[in-house]
């Protein structure tokens, strides 16, 4: 790897998020990457064709893969095969491989908000006004319903998620670098998911996000571990997101954010193997 090493910025700087702007928070970090790195952006869509070029992929703010699904997968393939360097590495076992992880960490009785994908097991819920129905497949809440329990059963299951509707404070995210935390935002206001403001964790609060970032093993990587206060006091992991997470880095002050980066770039050189320029 002679000189600067070089990385290919996966990004979809088009891509329409509510409540977020992908392309203000993309632009932004790999204008601070480029100290370190050689970079070049380029949509999901054209990373197969790219990457062998670049000593490393990094995936960032690329919208939802639903829209792209088999030329994700493709993507994945002919990365596991080259040996391409991913960052997020594609090992990662939450959102990067689907909604099953909601069911697993269920069923393992880790504190997330209970979630079932068969009619016989509705028992296992808290019975509620509402359930939430999602998509296996879903994401940025594409396909979410609110239904009640006499509906349930006309649902496809198998194929979607059902849990009970929590009638929760707040919800609150933090934010990782490998299995080091960053910082945490929460939105204030329950029907205004993206309205953000900066949080400060409680040692609990820390305990609880970093059972999760423990269970998906990922040695290198953002992760963002999203979380509801129920009216009891409680956490409960609404998503463990590992694939591309938005990182809100408008949301917090200039140290934090500078820290954000730093953090970032070590993560990056400790990836490929090489010490940092000095």
């Amino acid at each position: 790897m002679p000189g600067r090493p070089s990385i290919l910025f996966v990004t979809d700087l088009a891509y329409q998020a509510r409540g977020r702007r992908y392309c203000d928070e993309d632009i932004f970090l790999s204008s601070r990457l480029r100290n370190d790195f050689d970079i070049a952006l380029c949509h999901p869509l054209d990373a197969a064709a790219l990457m062998d070029a670049f000593d490393a992929v990094v995936v960032r703010n690329s919208g939802p893969v639903l829209h792209y699904r088999k030329e994700y997968d493709a993507f994945r393939n002919q990365a596991a095969a080259r040996g391409t360097r991913v960052y997020n590495p594609l090992s990662g076992r939450a959102d990067m491989a689907g909604k099953q992880y909601l069911l697993d960490l269920t069923a393992a009785g880790y504190p997330v908000i209970p979630t079932i994908d068969r009619p016989e097991d509705l028992g296992l819920l808290p019975e509620t006004d509402q359930y939430v129905v999602k998509p296996k497949a879903g994401a940025d809440s594409i396909g979410l319903d609110f239904v009640s329990r006499d509906r349930l059963g006309g649902l496809a299951h198998g194929d979607i998620l059902v849990q009970p509707r929590i009638d929760f404070r707040y919800e609150v995210s933090f934010y990782y670098v490998d299995d080091a935390f960053q910082y945490a935002l929460h939105a204030p206001d329950p029907h205004r998911r993206w309205v953000l403001e900066p949080y400060r964790p409680t040692e609990a609060d820390l305990g609880f996000a970093h059972r999760f970032i423990d269970w998906n093993t990922l040695d290198h990587g953002i992760q963002r571990v999203d979380a509801c206060r129920t009216q009891e006091g409680h956490l409960l992991l609404v998503e463990l997101e590992d694939l591309n997470p938005y990182l809100s880095l408008d949301q917090v002050d200039v140290p934090t954010r500078d820290a954000f980066v730093t953090s970032m770039t070590t993560s990056l050189h400790r990836f490929l193997g090489i010490s940092p320029r000095t």
